[in-house]
């Protein structure tokens, strides 16, 4: 497979699709995450990214948080987005889509204002977010049955 890809903000409805139909390959199928939690009232207002194949192919998703939707997740601090469901197709593993949408999350929070990210992330996926320059803080939890870490970027 090619590793060619683009990321783009999901502004049509066609692209969000393709960014929940990521999430529930990755989310639901993969890692039995429970379809009626892994889709939340937060979808409404985030801003989603899509990762494409050169063929249109859908390959990996995630999305920014910011101001009221950010605050339970960030603390309360609205100068702090909420990175999050960050879920690359199997087959586009490996190739830089997670990389890629990660930054592509920073660019959407700085172009809002915000100075820096939080996410949640799997312990599994520590190390990867850690190359990206996000520092763990906080204790482990879990999150749908997930064991999870508080992590922060500054912009």
């Amino acid at each position: 497979m090619s590793d060619a890809h683009t990321v783009r903000i999901a502004e049509d409805p066609a692209d969000r699709e393709a960014c929940f139909a990521v999430r529930k390959e990755v989310f639901v199928v993969e890692q039995g995450v429970p379809q009626d939690i892994e889709y939340d009232e937060y979808d409404a207002v985030a801003v989603h990214v899509l990762a494409v194949r050169e063929d249109g192919v859908p390959l990996g998703t995630g999305r920014l948080l910011f101001g009221e939707a950010a605050a339970s997740k960030t603390g309360g601090d609205p100068s702090v987005g909420s990175l999050g469901r960050l879920a690359v197709a199997r087959e586009a593993r490996g190739l830089g889509v997670g990389v890629a949408l990660v930054r592509a999350i920073e660019e959407a929070a700085r172009a809002r204002g915000l100075t820096a990210v939080d996410l949640h992330a799997q312990t599994h996926a520590l190390a990867f977010y850690e190359r990206l320059g996000y520092e763990a803080y906080g204790p482990e939890y879990p999150e749908a049955g997930i064991p999870h870490r508080a992590m922060r970027r500054a912009l």
